[in-house]
């Protein structure tokens, strides 16, 4: 894991409206293609569905584009999918999840053309049927269903420039013959993505200021092949392979430290030195599914089971050497140098089953359980490598510090659920269910310096119920309320024990003590007119996974030091509320069409931490009690410039007020965006800049009572320059015969 993702994961998981994640966040599979009609903005049930089928507009555009332009969701780094009041959204086609890592995901939507786009369903609290952790909401799109014989296609380019030169290119192919359908996907690209940091932390006493760039050059290449073969008229049988590929090499930081501390006079004494890191890392996501479905009856009642294995593994070395400087960084003689090696092997087999019974006085129930057997395999070394010169500058002596961890992670799930759902009249309908599941787990490691990591035992049930109701107070209103518990369990590698180095006096700390937190969340709607919304929420966390900045003075050879420690672990609790107003419209005759959100969000921290959870060393209390109220604006618009609808222009643009998240105070992001697209017969050809005003930048500040503090400036360069060309080949009709879920999808959310 490169020092990026203390930013990646350390700032974006407290960013509630903006768009991580992670993400994990997040962090999929099979995506036909994606598309858009009269833009039609409805709540139904349990979820907002906005229908975008036949509008030119998805015409030449990516999965990516559409998603970010629909109702209450948004982005703010142009990778990950957020909802309104939620940490992630999960994607899903045809009510199927997606089955990709979090960062395949984002290079998938990008190269994935929207030409097959019905509607998208925006799923705000999901169901006891959804598998979904923490505050995830669900997008679930709705592909065309054209069932006529032949072979279609399509071919996209794409360029990009802000610090260097992005180039991508994908291909997607659809055949259909009588009972067999064969989709696939191949799709990869090229790009080096750039940060700028400013990282600044300290005391009274001492301090340390890392100014410096982050270059990570990436190569893509991945996709799917998807064979579905009707058996009867019944009942049908499918195999799905997903595969991708990143290989990172030659990825580097480059940092110039200022370090100022005492002597044992107290006086000061300030010392310059460079950071340089050298990452080389290469990825491979492999997942095979086979299902089976049964449709039972005229009314909707069907089983489907499915049974799937998934293989992640990731290489990773890297060194980091910090060398003496002066003021001007003239590189002078290493004084330390930390080499890592990083592997990660994630195997999973599961398997799920669901029953769904329909009956003809509108009530359904849903019955269904799964499986997941999960092994992680981290066999980590870290070699520290300490220099001592003579006069001359010869060496004189290398004291070496070997730090072997091999650590071992074997993870049990069972999981079951029960969904009843009954329409009472035309105008009521209401959800009730419960998912009760089962985690037993073990850890292992032969870490001799920590043998509390020996073993790592964990065992916990939980009881999720969910209840929401729907109210058509009229044709034009309409009210509806939901209410989920969930939990949010660790990512694999937050609890493989490993240091990441950022400077000499500075590192993350993953933890394999880590448990599960708790998310509980009521939200109430208003909807008029299907065009204007009002959306109160309210969240409360328990046990918050975070990463947390410890500090402490240290002594080295008789020099006071100020050390940070980003420690990933539970800390505390926290609430969100949010009221969201929005619009989703067209004007003049549809040559505009607006989307347009604002609201207020109130977040209250509740957290404490001075003690190091993986080593019991004691730090300066880390207190964050804040609360902040904060105006959230989101507005994406689309005009079409001429009647024959081939010309359309892109405005959008967001601003998220300062807030108060775990770390500190966020300060406000905004972000301008303007785009232009012509479309010629099966061509689409378009143009845009992200971010025109360079206004889409990270900052957090932290000052703690005793006078500590820490500072992180982050500058991913999203100011960029896009263009691309789509041509679209074959038989438009042709659609596959179906879309699958598969049963290793909620471990995939887990991996990096």
């Amino acid at each position: 894991m490169k020092a990026q993702i203390l930013i990646a994961s350390l700032f974006f998981s407290g960013l509630i409206f903006a768009q991580e994640t992670k993400t994990d966040s997040t962090k999929t599979k099979n995506i036909e293609a994606v598309v858009l009609t009269k833009q039609v903005f409805k709540k139904e049930s349990d979820r907002f569905v906005y229908d975008v089928s036949n509008s030119p507009v998805a015409k030449g555009s990516t999965t990516f584009d559409i998603l970010k332009q629909t109702p209450l969701l948004s982005t703010t780094d142009d990778k990950t999918l957020k909802i309104a009041g939620k940490n992630n959204a999960l994607i899903f086609i045809n009510g199927r999840k997606t089955n990709m890592d979090a960062d395949s995901l984002n290079q998938f939507l990008k190269n994935t053309p929207a030409e097959n786009i019905q509607k998208i369903e925006v799923i705000t609290v999901p169901g006891s049927e959804y598998q979904v952790e923490s505050s995830d909401g669900i997008i679930n799109i709705i592909l065309k269903k054209k069932m006529t014989d032949g072979t279609n296609g399509n071919m996209r380019m794409s360029s990009s420039a802000n610090k260097f030169f992005s180039n991508s290119a994908s291909a997607s192919i659809n055949y259909r013959k009588d009972k067999l359908g064969i989709s696939a996907n191949l799709s990869g690209g090229s790009n080096i993505e750039p940060q700028k940091y400013d990282l600044r932390n300290g005391s009274n006493n001492a301090s340390t200021s890392s100014i410096g760039d982050i270059n990570d050059p990436n190569q893509n290449i991945g996709g799917y092949i998807n064979a579905d073969y009707q058996l009867t008229d019944n009942q049908n049988i499918a195999l799905t392979w997903n595969t991708w590929f990143n290989k990172s090499y030659d990825s580097r930081t480059d940092l110039f430290n200022i370090t100022k501390s005492l002597d044992n006079d107290n006086n000061t004494v300030t010392n310059y030195s460079l950071t340089k890191g050298r990452e080389n890392a290469k990825s491979a996501n492999n997942s095979v599914n086979l299902n089976y479905e049964w449709k039972m009856d005229e009314l909707g009642s069907k089983l489907n089971v499915n049974a799937s294995y998934l293989n992640y593994n990731r290489k990773q070395s890297s060194s980091n050497q910090t060398i003496a400087s002066d003021i001007f960084q003239n590189v002078g003689l290493i004084s330390r140098e930390i080499k890592q090696n990083q592997p990660q092997i994630i195997n999973n087999f599961s398997g799920m089953a669901d029953y769904v019974k329909k009956f003809k006085n509108e009530f359904t129930v849903a019955v269904g359980g799964n499986y997941n057997k999960t092994k992680t395999d981290n066999d980590t070394k870290n070699d520290t490598f300490d220099y001592t010169y003579n006069v001359d500058g010869s060496i004189k002596d290398i004291n070496i510090t070997l730090s072997p961890n091999h650590f071992v992670y074997d993870e049990n799930i069972y999981g079951a659920y029960l969904t009843l759902e009954k329409k009472f009249t035309e105008k009521f309908s209401g959800k009730v269910g419960t998912r009760y599941e089962i985690t037993n787990s073990l850890g292992t490691s032969d870490n001799a310096q920590n043998p509390e990591y020996t073993r790592i035992e964990r065992k916990y049930n939980n009881l999720l119920p969910y209840l929401s109701f729907n109210y058509a107070i009229n044709d034009k209103n309409n009210i509806s309320y939901a209410f989920s518990s969930r939990m949010r369990r660790p990512s694999f590698w937050e609890l493989n024990p490993v240091k990441h180095i950022i400077t000499d006096n500075n590192y993350i700390q993953n933890n394999p003590f880590v448990k599960a937190s708790s998310v509980y969340t009521n939200e109430l709607t208003y909807m008029f007119k299907n065009s204007y919304f009002l959306i109160l929420n309210h969240s409360y966390f328990k046990d918050v996974i975070t990463q947390v900045p410890l500090q402490r003075e240290v002594v080295k050879d008789g020099v006071k030091y100020q050390e940070l420690r980003y420690i990933r672990t539970n800390f505390g609790d926290k609430q969100e509320m949010s009221a969201m107003l929005g619009i989703q419209k067209s004007f003049f005759n549809s040559y505009l069409t607006t989307n347009f959100n604002i609201g207020i969000q109130r977040n209250v921290n509740d957290g404490y931490l001075a003690k190091d959870p993986t080593s019991g060393d004691m730090f300066n209390e880390f207190i964050n009690k804040s609360k902040s109220n904060s105006i959230i604006v989101q507005t994406n618009n689309t005009i079409r410039l001429d009647k024959k609808k081939t010309w359309f222009v892109g405005v959008n643009y967001f601003f998220v007020d300062k807030q108060q998240i775990e770390l500190g105070l966020l300060k406000d992001l905004m972000s301008l965006d303007l785009n232009i697209k012509k479309i010629w017969n099966d061509w689409t050809f378009s143009a845009g800049i992200d971010d025109l005003l360079k206004t889409n930048i990270v900052e957090i500040e932290t000052k703690q009572a005793d006078g500590t503090y820490n500072y992180v400036k982050n500058n991913e360069f999203n100011q960029q320059v896009k263009v691309s060309i789509v041509y679209n080949f074959g038989n438009k009709k042709v659609k596959k015969v179906r879309d699958i879920e598969t049963a290793s999808d909620a471990i995939k959310n887990r991996t990096r």
